[in-house]
């Protein structure tokens, strides 16, 4: 096993990073949280609206303390003159369509930006004239899904059923691809990039308000004393509090740079096998915290949607030293906190910054 490496403020305090997909919920918290560890954040999305919920409420405490640029990752113009501007040490690709049902209804324009958006990303990073770690981040529906028993690991093949999961397949393809084709001393390579993907999915925590997930739509129910709809109450899931896949990206970040022999590979974060849980086990968990019911939905959509889905993490774990820390129910109770107070009259960026703090003690400890 090797050396652990520990998330330094002391590597991210000034340090130039590229975040983009940085209104979404997964990247409002990272934003947050590397503000905190003292980063030089320049952040690339779409524009903002009513869906970046999260984003927008904790807006007031964060308009100034970064760099806020508004484009589209399919746009290659826009995309490379603010990397240039930038000049990024790290960049963090966040930015995706990420949702399974829409992808039906919009296939190509998910194709399009998870495909070719993160391609713009790694060629507009080609040209710098200094050393980039970049993280790209795809999911853990990037597996040919055969409904095993025991976790996928880093090395079994990639594949996807509906438009979203084969898009984050092809996209670990087009990133293997460039990393061997673009990386090295060649005439035609960059000897700068250390590129890494990070394969996690399932994350949940407050500030989550999108369509069509579990707890978002059981928040919303519950707030409106609605019995919760469940649609596939036995599919089962690897859930994750929200901080500890951006943990593990922080971290392989930081040993891309540092690291004699960077991890220029794939690595997968998710939870212990004991959060390897149902929807119904779920949403019963949810309950214990915020009283109230649920009942079977019937889905007449007739989506595919896998029933069973969860990963293997050794490699995080022996690589890079990082492993999850909060329990099933303890990320269900950090989860609904969150809204419960929020609800109650907390401020959205204190209650982030709150638990940020909480889980890096849990970190250090």
């Amino acid at each position: 096993m090797e050396v652990m490496v520990m998330l330094s403020s002391e590597f991210w305090c000034g340090k130039k990073v590229f975040l983009t997909g940085h209104t979404g919920f997964k990247g409002s918290w990272l934003l947050v949280w590397l503000l905190q560890l003292g980063a030089d954040i320049t952040g690339f999305s779409l524009p903002v609206d009513s869906s970046n919920h999260l984003f927008n409420s904790i807006w007031p405490s964060l308009n100034g303390k970064f760099t806020h640029i508004e484009g589209d990752l399919k746009d290659y113009s826009s995309l490379n003159a603010a990397v240039k501007c930038c000049r990024p040490e790290v960049v963090i690709n966040l930015a995706a369509q990420s949702l399974v049902r829409k992808s039906y209804i919009d296939p190509l324009e998910t194709w399009s930006t998870n495909v070719i958006g993160s391609l713009n990303i790694l060629k507009a990073s080609s040209s710098l004239p200094n050393s980039c770690a970049i993280v790209m981040v795809t999911t853990d529906k990037v597996y040919l899904n055969k409904e095993w028993s025991f976790g996928y690991r880093e090395i079994d093949r990639l594949g996807g059923f509906d438009p979203y999961s084969a898009s984050k397949a092809a996209t670990e393809l087009a990133i293997e691809s460039w990393r061997s084709s673009f990386c090295g001393t060649a005439k035609h390579q960059s000897p700068y990039m250390r590129i890494a993907s990070a394969r996690a999915g399932n994350v949940i925590g407050g500030g989550d308000y999108s369509e069509d997930r579990i707890v978002p739509d059981a928040i919303r129910s519950l707030k409106s004393n609605k019995s919760i709809e469940v649609r596939h109450p036995y599919s089962k899931r690897p859930w994750q509090h929200v901080l500890e896949p951006l943990g593990g990206y922080l971290l392989l970040a930081q040993k891309l740079v540092t690291a004699a022999t960077p991890p220029c590979e794939a690595f997968n974060f998710g939870p212990s096998s004991k959060s390897n849980c149902s929807v119904e086990e779920l949403v019963c968990k949810l309950l214990e915290f915020w009283p109230g019911e649920w009942n079977y939905s019937r889905d007449d959509c007739h989506l595919h949607e896998a029933s069973r889905l969860h990963l293997q993490i050794d490699k995080a774990m022996e690589r890079l030293g990082w492993s999850p820390k909060w329990d099933f129910s303890e990320t269900v109770r950090r989860t609904v906190l969150w809204y419960q107070d929020v609800y109650k009259g907390a401020d959205p960026y204190e209650r982030t910054l709150s638990d940020i703090k909480i889980y890096r003690e849990v970190l250090e400890s």
